[in-house]
């Protein structure tokens, strides 16, 4: 949202109340509070009329600092907030007589305090400025109704800062986008929307941004906070959001990794997905025919045509049409659920269903929701309903503990049917007009927020039908915190190469935004892919956290493209499944610090300039590079940072530090890892979930002489951790392991 016509002029629309002098500063317990006039106050006359900020400085935990700005504070606030994480922390403060400062640990916010002037430093540990709020940077701004300005006109009131930006500094994150990974120069507003991977509308809105100067801002706001990246003042980021309130953190990690580690840490930490998750996933797709004929033939294809399979999803048609949702399953084409997900169970595989929080007309659901007040409503009492999507649907009010308790009963029938995780789709689409929530929130804040609550009920059922550790969904919509509730996937896209690039981008900003694993439909939701798209698109699905065939109007098994299909997605299912005692670790690593599995380029080497901007290719883990073909002839162009590099496919060792142009054929990409690593290959290609140690191949690449690498591989059988010492010793692998399981090490130079 923009409040300024150029540099100096306000919109005429607007009456601005900027921060202008701090004429108070007072330490109360663990805060710095200042009091901010909107003028200079030279005379006594000059606080008059002019109004005022009341801005407190705060660390909720170390190396964060909180600032919260309030304009009236009588205004009435129902919520909801984004869920927080604190620790108890004391931070220090200092009053002097031209500057007031709070530290803490390595962060430190100092205001200036003189006559006529505005200044509010971030400071790293040496006092290196990181950013700053300074003239016309922090503000109140009055949406007026209509005639001249009046400080007793009714207006729409927000609430502004905006941070400076240093020359060279580039902005990433604020959830999914589809569009230029570095976001300078963009307008990004939060409000989930169902909106497909072409447009600048997200699914997924996170008020979170870092730089590559090593810090991260969070605005604390789950109402439409707006912010202006290098837009509306070039050199700025400005936020702001309806209200007379704002808080917003300022992280300080001084690496990507350590910030997103803050901030994870503040508003919570990725679950850990079940092992058997990270395997190959099999849709029905959307609006195909299918019944148990049609998906045993899917199972029993991919069987004999050895790709390993880990889950099979029940789209949408696994209920009657109109009756989305009743959570009972059609009998006309499934007469024997029970049964049919036994046979299915006993081939080993787990079982996905689709549901989502609204409840057509047409579902018996309907009237027992109606009746006991389960729905969303109108300030009259009526139910909100809607034609969008389901015929009279209405949506479950996820504010009322008996509303969850009575939908969770619902789906929990389906579970002991035998379903195994759950795909929480919409959770987009939340109405904000005339809207009565059972708790009383903010409907405009709940229209974000929604989400949260959705899909941490559904986690949470999980967890308490299938245990600790087992719980995992396919979300598609989230806010701030819904990182927690793994896994999400991309949403909508189409079956060309430009929409795997933009899946690609919108993955690279979800991991700046903290969520630890992500996933997308392989060759695209709408339409069918060309064999060379599906093909393409499938190594690219299977080097991603999770991996999902998923489309809208046909099938995705591979032998309905081409033969060579079939061959592609067995490789690298094959491939993945032998990678998890390496992607296993990393994704402990994304529970435990929020470090992403998928990793930009500016992530794990955030010293390099040419990282900054690539936006075709990615880490997967700490150790290997990923640059997916996007061209119909093969060709890709990708960066390889300083050091020696290996071809995981053909063993080639390549030296960095430049660019380069290749060709490969369907079966083959840029898939490197970094010299000097010792990568755990699992002894197992069937199943993502085995013993990870038990006969483990250490390949040590690029290990000098008398050069060590230390690993450690998880399990998932209840037994402790495996760690190993690689050494380099006179031309020879020497191990030094707490394992007695039997492994193997090899040098690959």
């Amino acid at each position: 949202m923009k409040f300024t016509n150029g540099y100096w002029m306000s919109r005429p629309e607007y009456r601005m109340l900027y921060a202008t002098q701090c004429v108070r500063a007072t330490r109360e317990g663990n805060e710095l509070a200042l009091l901010v006039a909107g003028r200079p106050v030279r005379t006594r006359g000059d606080i008059l009329d002019g109004g005022a900020l009341e801005v407190r400085f705060s660390a909720p935990r170390e190396n964060i600092i909180r600032v919260r700005i309030v304009h009236f504070d009588g205004a009435v606030d129902p919520g909801p907030r984004f869920e927080t994480f604190e620790e108890a922390f004391t931070p220090e403060i200092t009053v002097a007589e031209d500057y007031a400062s709070l530290r803490s640990g390595r962060l430190t916010v100092r205001a200036l305090r003189q006559e006529g002037a505005w200044q509010v430093d971030f400071l790293d540990q040496d006092g290196r400025k990181l950013t700053s709020s300074g003239f016309r940077g922090m503000a109140r701004a009055l949406l007026e109704e209509e005639g001249p300005a009046s400080l007793l006109k009714h207006g729409k009131s927000f609430m502004i800062d905006s941070l400076d930006l240093a020359v060279g500094e580039t902005v990433y994150g604020l959830g999914e986008r589809f569009g230029p990974y570095v976001r300078n120069g963009q307008s990004v507003d939060m409000w989930n929307a169902d909106g497909g991977t072409a447009s600048e509308k997200s699914y997924k809105n996170i008020p979170f941004y870092m730089t590559n100067r090593g810090y991260g801002v969070f605005v604390e706001d789950a109402s439409e906070v707006s912010f202006e990246v290098a837009s509306e003042k070039v050199e700025r980021v400005q936020f702001s959001v309806p209200g007379e309130r704002l808080t917003y953190d300022v992280l300080y990690g001084g690496t990507p990794k350590e910030t997103l580690d803050l901030y994870t840490a503040l508003t919570g930490r990725p679950a850990l997905p079940p092992a058997w998750s990270f395997g190959l996933w099999l849709s029905t797709s959307f609006t195909t025919n299918y019944d148990e004929a049609t998906v045993s033939s899917f199972i029993d294809g991919m069987a004999q045509r050895d790709i390993p399979l880990s889950v099979f999803h029940f789209d949408c048609y696994w209920m009657r049409g109109f009756n989305w949702c009743d959570f009972v399953w059609d009998p006309e084409v499934f007469p024997d659920p029970e049964g049919m997900l036994k046979r299915y169970h006993d081939r080993g595989l787990k079982l996905c269903c689709w549901i989502n929080p609204y409840v057509g007309q047409a579902s018996p659901l309907f009237a027992e929701g109606k009746e006991k007040g389960y729905f969303l409503r109108t300030s009259d009492g009526s139910v909100w309903q809607t034609d969008m999507w389901q015929a009279g649907m209405a949506i479950l009010d996820v504010t009322n503990p008996a509303a969850r308790d009575w939908y969770c009963d619902k789906i929990r029938a389906v579970l002991h049917q035998g379903i195994d995780c759950l795909k929480t789709d919409f959770g987009e689409r939340i109405p904000v007009r005339d809207i009565v929530y059972f708790d009383g929130s903010d409907p405009v804040r709940m229209h974000n927020y929604y989400t949260f609550l959705y899909n941490q009920m559904i986690f949470d059922l999980l967890k308490q039908e299938k245990g600790e550790g087992e719980a995992v969904l396919f979300a598609r919509s989230a806010t701030a915190g819904g990182q927690q509730f793994p896994v999400h996937w991309g949403g909508d896209n189409s079956a060309t190469y430009a929409s795997m690039a933009e899946t690609l981008r919108a993955g690279l900003s979800m991991s700046h935004s903290g969520f630890g694993f992500w996933s997308h439909d392989i060759s695209g939701f709408e339409s069918t892919a060309p064999a060379d798209v599906y093909k393409r698109w499938a190594v690219f699905g299977l080097l991603s956290s999770h991996s999902r065939l998923h489309g809208s109007s046909s099938y995705r098994v591979p032998w309905l493209f081409d033969e060579e299909s079939v061959d592609v997605v067995r490789k690298f299912t094959k491939l993945k499944c032998s990678l998890m005692p390496y992607l296993y670790q990393m994704a402990v690593e994304a529970h435990e610090k929020g470090t992403p599995m998928m990793r930009p380029m500016m992530m794990e080497f955030p010293g390099d300039p040419a990282c900054e901007y690539l936006d075709r290719q990615y880490m997967l883990g700490d150790r290997l590079l990923v640059a997916p073909v996007f061209d119909p002839e093969g060709w890709v162009t990708y960066y390889l940072p300083e050091g020696t590099w290996y071809s995981l496919l053909t063993g080639e060792k390549l030296t960095g530090g430049c660019w380069r142009r290749e060709k490969h054929d369907f079966l083959s990409l840029p898939l490197l890892v970094r010299g000097g690593t010792v990568l755990p290959v699992g002894a197992c290609d069937t199943r993502p979930d085995y013993d990870y140690a038990r006969d483990v191949e250490l390949r040590a690449y690029g290990l000098g002489e008398g050069e060590s690498f230390s690993l450690k591989i998880p399990t998932v059988q209840g037994t402790p951790d495996a760690s190993y010492t690689v050494t380099r010793e006179d031309g020879k692998p020497v191990v030094s392991a707490d394992s007695a399981k039997p492994f193997r090490a090899v040098l690959i130079d």
